[in-house]
Formats: C-alpha cells, sequence, structure tokens
C-alpha cells in the first residue's frame, strides 16, 4: 500500500513537471556543444515579426536540416560596442552623431552592456562593459581632427578582440562610418582585411552591425574634369561598401543615412532588432573544426529571416 502511494506520488510529480515544461520556453545556459543562431524575422512590410513559434523555423547546416534544441524569443542580453568613425570626413557629422548616440543609449535594457570606442588617428575603446548612461556618453567624442585616417578594419578586429572569450551573452558591434577603410601608414601591426574580419566574427560569434553615412568633410574633395571626375567625387562621399557584407555575414544589419535622415531612428531601430530576435539552438552535426554554412527560413509565407551566414565547428 505505501509502495503504491509513493509510486502514485511520483507520477503525479512527472505530470506537474511535463505540464509546467509544455508552457515554459527553453532558455540557452550555455554549453560548447550548442550552435547558437540568433535570427531577426520581419514580415513583407518590413516590420519586425516577434510571436513565431518554433515549428515555423528551419535550420540547415551546410545544407541538411537540423533540429532546433534551443528556441526562446524572449529579449537576449548583449554586451555591445559602438565604434565612430574619427576620420576628417566625419567632421561636419560630428553633431548629429552625439545626438544619435543619446537614442541608443537609454534603449539599452537593464542587461545589457556597453563600451564606446572610436578609431581615426588612433582606436581606442572605453575601459570596461557598463551599464551607466553617463559614463557611456562621456566616451562619445566631441571633437575629429580634420585630417585624421579611417583605419575601419583595423577597429573592428580590436573590438572583437575585447569581447571575453568565454561568454554567456551575445557580443554585438555596432560601427558607424563614412568612409572607406584607409589607415595611416603609421600605423603598427599586420594588415586587416575585410575578409579577415568577416572570419573573426565567424570564429568568435560576433555579430556586427553597421551604419554608414555621407562624409561631410571641412575641405570637401573637389570635382574633376569630365562625367570621370564628377563620379570619383560622388563615390569619393560613399561609406565603404565592404560594410553592408561584413553585417549581412555575421547577421547583422545594414542602414545607409542620406543627408537629411534621422539618424537616432537608426540606431533606435538597431537597439529594438536586437531586442526582438530569435534564438535558435542545434547540435553541431559533425565536429570537424570547419567552417559551416547556416541556412534559417520561415516556414510560413510572407517572412523573411536574417542571421549569420556561417559558424565555425567545434572540434574533436
Amino acid at each position: 500500500m505505501a509502495r503504491s502511494l509513493v509510486l502514485r506520488a511520483l507520477a503525479a510529480c512527472a505530470l506537474g513537471v511535463v505540464g509546467v515544461a509544455a508552457f515554459q520556453q527553453p532558455v540557452f545556459r550555455g554549453g560548447g556543444d550548442i550552435v547558437r543562431v540568433f535570427a531577426t524575422v520581419t514580415d513583407h512590410d518590413g516590420r519586425l515579426a516577434t510571436n513565431l513559434a518554433q515549428d515555423d523555423f528551419e535550420v540547415r547546416d551546410d545544407g541538411k536540416p537540423q533540429p532546433i534544441t534551443v528556441f526562446d524569443n524572449t529579449p537576449q542580453p548583449i554586451r555591445l560596442i559602438v565604434m565612430f568613425d574619427c576620420s576628417g570626413s566625419m567632421h561636419g557629422n560630428l553633431p548629429l552623431l552625439r545626438g544619435a548616440s543619446k537614442q541608443l543609449i537609454p534603449r539599452l535594457r537593464p542587461d545589457d552592456l556597453a563600451r564606446i570606442g572610436t578609431f581615426g588617428v588612433d582606436i581606442n575603446i572605453s575601459p570596461e562593459f557598463t551599464r551607466d548612461t553617463r559614463e557611456l556618453e562621456q566616451a562619445i567624442p566631441v571633437s575629429i581632427p580634420e585630417d585624421a585616417p579611417t583605419p575601419l578594419w583595423r577597429a573592428l578586429d580590436q573590438a572583437i578582440d575585447v569581447f571575453p572569450k568565454e561568454r554567456q551573452e551575445r557580443a554585438v558591434i555596432l560601427v558607424l562610418s563614412d568612409g572607406k577603410d584607409a589607415p595611416a601608414p603609421s600605423f603598427r601591426g599586420p594588415f586587416m582585411s575585410q575578409a579577415q574580419v568577416i572570419d573573426r566574427a565567424r570564429d568568435e560569434s560576433v555579430m556586427i552591425y553597421a551604419v554608414g553615412m555621407r562624409s561631410r568633410s571641412a575641405h570637401p574633395m573637389q570635382p574633376g574634369f569630365g562625367p570621370g571626375g564628377l563620379m570619383a567625387a560622388m563615390v569619393a562621399n560613399l561609406p565603404d561598401p565592404g560594410l553592408a557584407k561584413v553585417a549581412e555575414q555575421s547577421g547583422g544589419g545594414y542602414t545607409e543615412i542620406r543627408y537629411g535622415e534621422d539618424l537616432g531612428a537608426a540606431f533606435a531601430q538597431v537597439a529594438d532588432e536586437l531586442h526582438s530576435q530569435y534564438l535558435l539552438g542545434y547540435v553541431p552535426p559533425k565536429r570537424d573544426g570547419k567552417a559551416h554554412k547556416i541556412d534559417v527560413k520561415i516556414k510560413p509565407h510572407g517572412f523573411d529571416a536574417r542571421a549569420r551566414k556561417n559558424y565555425l565547428a567545434p572540434k574533436g
């Protein structure tokens, strides 16, 4: 009789656990055997879609569908580094930059932490991750030398170095730039290319968002003679085309701001997107230490997913 009562009690507990699990979504808590993929989903009007279910997603690893073992659509904490281009061509954009930054920082959630970086004559990143609004605002640049270069890829490489190797939170870089990569000859260290930044972001699981702007230098480039000279002057004012590819490959997003458009709204959009992403996780099918392609699809029609394109599988 006593044994029967114990068995019934255990069965009731098991049913209770199953019942609770049915109403709770699994939350990622770490583990080197899980491939984490953060996906941004939008509808055909470009609006964020935040109420999809796990069965609405399909994840392929090197073309083969994978069982999704982790699914969560609640806001996940982030570690954000904002990198500001402080090259000479950004001189006239400084007031816009400072105003927009004050729209981004208040949108950070209580469990988010951020650092502020600048790149131009030097590459500098504030000393620690913080949620202190005043400390972050104090790190925003107040002046830009008129002849400063644009060490774009070096700056992103150094920003990736700042993230802890062992971490639970998402690592995100938001870079704002108006120019093409052009470090000064005095910069020391090995050459850094766009392709190398893409590989590093993949290997370190870093998501990169980019906002491109038109140059507003104190000494704008004067067009040369003929159509070719005019075209060269127009292209010189455009941001580096590689920014969009870096963002796409890492699962982030790219926005280009033209004259008169709201930079603050672009920053706010990035913050809203980061807090509206889906976390998808699956066990890597091979532990071969090689790069694998990731493809995320939405089964219902009318939706698009944006996520990182590849990852480096564990080895051994």
